[in-house]
C-alpha cells in the first residue's frame, strides 16, 4: 500500500462540484481510498493569462495500485468527466496530477514524480501543507511545511474557497 499525494484543479463550470466528483471517483477505484482532503482553495492560474480563477485542493489516496497504473485511472477521469486536452495549460474542467507517490521517484515517459513544478506552486504547496506539513519531498529533502514557507506570493494568490 501506497500513500499517493494527488493535486485536483478546475476552472470551467461548477468548479467546486467538479473537484468534488474528481475525489469521489477516485474513491470508487478498485484498489484506491481517499484517506484525508484538503479544504479548497480559490487560485490565480500560473503561467496564461486570461483565463478564469480555479478551484485547486490536495487528497491523499491509499493504493495498491502502481503510479502509472494509477495514472491511467486518473486519466480516464478526466476524461469521462469532459476534459479535452488541446494545448498545454489551458482551461479545464477537471485536472487531476500526481504530486507525490509515497517516498518514490518515478521518471516515466508520461509521469514524473515528484511532480517537477509542485515546489514553485503554492495552489499546491498550501492545500498540501493542510494534510501532509510533515511528508517530505523525496528530491529536495524538505517537508511540504519548509517548501511551502519559502514560496513567494508574488502572482499565486491562494485564498480559502471552502472547507472540504
Amino acid at each position: 500500500m501506497e500513500t499517493a499525494y494527488i493535486g485536483i484543479g478546475s476552472n470551467i463550470g461548477h468548479k467546486i462540484d467538479n473537484c468534488k466528483m474528481a475525489i469521489s471517483l477516485m474513491g470508487r477505484l478498485a484498489g484506491c481510498s481517499v484517506r484525508l482532503q484538503s479544504p479548497f482553495y480559490r487560485t490565480e492560474p500560473v503561467g496564461v493569462e486570461g483565463q478564469d480563477t480555479f478551484v485547486n485542493g490536495v487528497v491523499s489516496l491509499d493504493t495498491v495500485l502502481s503510479a502509472v497504473t494509477l495514472l491511467k485511472h486518473l486519466l480516464k477521469i478526466e476524461t469521462d468527466m469532459g476534459r479535452v486536452r488541446r494545448k498545454k495549460w489551458d482551461a479545464r474542467i477537471i485536472d487531476l496530477d500526481i504530486l507525490l507517490f509515497g517516498a518514490h521517484i518515478i521518471n516515466e515517459p508520461h509521469l514524473i514524480v515528484p511532480h517537477p513544478l509542485m515546489q514553485l506552486r503554492r495552489f499546491v504547496l498550501k492545500p498540501l501543507s493542510q494534510i501532509a506539513p510533515d511528508v517530505v519531498h523525496p528530491v529536495l529533502r524538505r517537508s511540504i511545511r519548509e517548501l511551502a514557507g519559502v514560496l513567494s506570493e508574488d502572482g499565486q494568490a491562494v485564498e480559502i474557497y471552502e472547507r472540504s
